[in-house]
């Protein structure tokens, strides 16, 4: 029976250790324990983590572990060391301050690294000790980015999931990372990864294309072995938990003990962890900004601030530590009076219930941060909001939720101004559009709660797999020959759609090097001689040169990508009326490309550009090829023009024009009962995905991952394949 394998740095059940020396289980809160709920305790699945304490001796492990097992977890233990160079060191003060764009944090330590390999390799050894081969397996978080590519090498069937639930920075802050390369490579052993917005996809994507010089289009990754999906899955929260608790008795008593003790001053709420991603010290600046503005609300408003420790050990987080107490002490002593308190600071954790209440109490909730994945504090105001009446959340805009609720007010963390106004534009809100915008958010809220964001990964993984499954192709072997062999002879009429560069002949460095050779004429005339035939030399080069080097054969064409057709015994015609002005304003920018590449170079077609750059310095040409097909796809958007990658070549040309809509013609004006189409590169993609679903269709090259039914390894093999055709014929 498959199983789903959930994978975390920590289980959802935290192993505590009491005054007694006795552990005690305490099961977790967090949303993600509750959204992965409903996987994990099915029957056969397992959730794999770190139990959240350093056993004492193989007697205590083997205690936890049948303890967690009872629960489908499984524990990883980790010894003191790798707590403090996996988790402290490499996860918490290289990657998270990197990934919140906070890189004055970050260390750059071998041993860290070394210790977040040897971490990973260990989850990965505990993985495979469960998972079979059609297992799917979901990683998460920025604790295991080496994990999904681990896994992969040791089950290549494997279904793999990764989701980030932080943020992904932009390429300029990855790219400082020593170990950048192995980070992206370890997160393409997936087959689909999630971020929580399509901001931080975005940034993924152009990570991956600018240092690792892998291509992507529309969200897909092309590794030399699959296609790896990329999505924005935005994380909900339960909401009918977090509504439920609201409308509990409970909830509502502590509410009422809360104002009894506030009175009649309206509350402005604030929660965060520790940490300065969270945006604390200057929420509380511009709270002190407020009173000095709008002094109405002296004695009328308080921020009632909780925050959660932390790592408070840490030296920046000491330093975070301390300057909230001073800032707070400073605040409440200028302008606290004997029957107001401008600020109640509570440096702990709240039980839930309590948590909720204030939800309740609060006029307006103020979740700031600086950079945060997608704070699902928001969230939980929204949801508890729905039994409480109205109220007002102030959002930062570097949140990800900021890219859901827009019926907040939105603001700039960084700017203290801009908060304040928005403090005093919440506070004097009339009740009614305090009403119509929870009540926007929490429709929103609700329905794309946690339970969602699980079933839409879940499913878009069992797609990406099955969009794999369908790119796969067939090597072309000696069964499948006998049937294409009696086919061909068998047909009355037959259609042969062959592409020229990379299929017929070698790839070469100066493309006008690629001049036929006696024995492809030779093959070529042998083909055409049969009056069965028909054959078409499908390309993306210029019409004259393939005049020049095959216009004395009787073969058809169809040149430039499928701009210009050539019937044989007839003159060339354009497939449609097309423009070229558009090139004028495109050459500067290729020019200048070849300018900054050496090797490279620019052929200009009728109604086509081409920058070439095999021949080129590899590295660098992969990091231009990405810059240039950003920048010319940038500009083509909006227009009638395409940007198309081939091998080694970035093309621009007219869009609604390609080889598939070109050879659609012969099929319908000759109607084959055998069809053989043969191409190499991504855009004969659009040949085979045009053909009759019994046609024989072949991918040539070493990744065989595509619309073709089957493949060949290289040019010679083709041209076996071809021969072996006429001589069964004979």
């Amino acid at each position: 029976m498959f199983r789903t394998i959930i994978v975390s740095n920590r289980l959802p059940t935290k192993v505590q250790r009491t005054s007694d020396g006795t552990l005690a289980f305490q099961p977790s809160e967090g949303g993600l324990a509750t959204g992965l709920g409903s996987i994990y305790r099915q029957e056969g699945n397992v959730w794999v983590g770190w139990p959240g304490l350093v056993v004492d001796g193989e007697p205590e492990e083997q205690h936890v572990t049948e303890q967690l097992r009872q629960d489908s977890m499984v524990p990883v233990f980790l010894t003191e060391a790798e707590i403090r160079d996996f988790y402290e060191g490499f996860s918490n003060s290289t990657l998270w301050p990197t990934f919140h764009y906070f890189p004055q944090y970050a260390t750059y330590e071998q041993a860290h690294w070394e210790a977040y390999v040897a971490v990973n390799e260990k989850f990965c050894r505990a993985v495979l000790e469960l998972a079979g081969p059609d297992d799917t397996i979901w990683v998460h978080d920025y604790q295991l980015l080496l994990l999904p590519e681990l896994l992969r090498r040791a089950r290549p069937d494997c279904t793999i999931g990764f989701f980030l639930h932080i943020p992904f920075p932009s390429y300029e802050l990855i790219r400082v990372l020593p170990w950048r390369a192995e980070l992206l490579q370890g997160m393409l052993g997936a087959d689909l990864i999630g971020f929580h917005t399509f901001g931080y996809m975005r940034h993924f994507l152009s990570a991956v294309s600018q240092l690792l010089g892998i291509a992507t289009q529309n969200g897909q990754i092309e590794t030399p072995t699959r296609t790896v999906l990329v999505d924005a899955f935005p994380m909900g929260i339960d909401y009918e938990r977090y509504a439920q608790v609201a409308a509990s008795e409970e909830a509502k008593q502590h509410e009422a003990t809360y104002r009894e003790a506030l009175r009649e001053v309206r509350v402005i709420l604030s929660i965060d962890r520790l940490d300065y991603t969270k945006g604390i010290a200057e929420r509380l600046r511009a709270f002190e900004l407020l009173l000095q503005r709008y002094p109405e609300w002296q004695g009328q408003a308080s921020l009632l601030m909780l925050v959660v420790p932390s790592r408070d050990q840490v030296p920046q987080y000491q330093a975070l530590k301390e300057e909230i107490d001073e800032l707070v002490g400073r605040i409440n002593g200028q302008y606290r009076t004997i029957s107001w308190t401008p600020i109640h600071y509570f440096y702990r954790s709240f039980p839930l219930e309590e948590l909720v209440a204030l939800y309740r109490l609060a006029q307006v909730a103020l979740v700031t941060p600086m950079r945060d994945g997608m704070n699902l504090v928001a969230k939980e105001f929204v949801a508890s909001k729905s039994a409480a009446g109205p109220g007002v959340l102030i959002l930062s805009e570097r949140a990800g939720a900021a890219r859901e609720l827009s019926d907040a007010l939105i603001i700039n963390p960084t700017s203290p101004h801009e908060l304040a106004e928005a403090l005093h534009e919440a506070l004097v809100m009339p009740v009614e559009e305090q009403q119509q915008r929870q009540a926007a958010l929490q429709a929103l809220v609700s329905q794309y709660n946690v339970f969602a964001w699980t079933q839409l990964f879940m499913d878009r993984l069992a797609y990406a797999k099955i969009k794999q499954l369908t790119l796969a192709t067939e090597t072309l072997g000696p069964d499948t020959r006998a049937e294409l062999q009696t086919a061909y002879q068998a047909a009355r009429q037959r259609l042969l759609l062959l592409d020229y560069d990379g299929t017929l002949v070698p790839f070469q460095a100066d493309p006008q090097r690629a001049q036929p050779d006696a024995e492809l004429l030779q093959l070529l005339q042998d083909l055409t001689a049969n009056e069965r035939n028909r054959v078409v030399i499908i390309s993306g080069r210029d019409r004259t040169t393939l005049q020049n080097w095959l216009g004395h054969l009787p073969l058809d064409f169809i040149a430039e990508h499928g701009v210009w057709l050539r019937t044989r015994g007839e003159d060339w015609q354009l497939f449609q009326p097309v423009r070229n002005d558009w090139k004028a304003e495109i050459r500067p920018i290729l020019e200048l490309y070849v300018a900054r590449t050496a090797g490279s170079f620019i052929e200009e077609k009728e109604y086509s550009l081409v920058w070439h750059f095999r021949r080129a310095d590899a590295e660098l040409a992969t990091v231009r090829a990405r810059e240039l097909m950003s920048h010319l796809t940038f500009l083509a958007s909006n227009t009638d023009l395409q940007v198309l990658e081939g091998n080694k070549v970035v093309e621009v040309k007219n869009a609604g024009i390609n080889k598939g809509t070109a050879a659609a013609r012969w099929l319908s004006t000759i109607a084959p009962d055998f069809v053989l189409a043969i191409g190499d590169d991504r855009t004969d993609e659009d040949t085979f995905g045009a053909m009759p679903s019994e046609a024989f269709t072949v991918k040539v090259g070493s990744a065989p991952r595509s619309l073709a039914r089957y493949h060949l390894p290289g040019v010679p093999d083709v041209r076996q394949l071809l021969r072996e055709l006429m001589m069964g014929s004979e």
